[in-house]
């Protein structure tokens, strides 16, 4: 009785870590920068030319969209 309990207990013990296995698959870990640039306003091609508020860095931005930094210079987020 309890060797039958102990094989049910390994069986759904190994299903468990194949079901978190397979839930892994295709994740990216995605680094971050942790600085923030002199971001005035950000533009995104959805939102026209309205100036929306700004983001620290491209990380943080929407793909697509530029930032406005305070010295004149456009960074375009890919």
């Amino acid at each position: 009785m309890a060797t039958s309990r102990l094989h049910i207990a390994c069986a759904l013990l190994l299903a468990g870590v194949v079901l978190l296995g397979q839930n892994q698959e295709g994740m990216e870990a995605v680094a971050c920068p942790q600085y923030c640039l002199e971001v005035d306003y950000i533009t995104c091609p959805s939102s026209g030319s309205q100036k929306l508020p700004a983001r620290c860095n491209c990380c943080m931005a929407p793909k697509g969209c530029t930032l406005h930094l305070s010295d004149g210079i456009n960074q375009t987020c890919s």
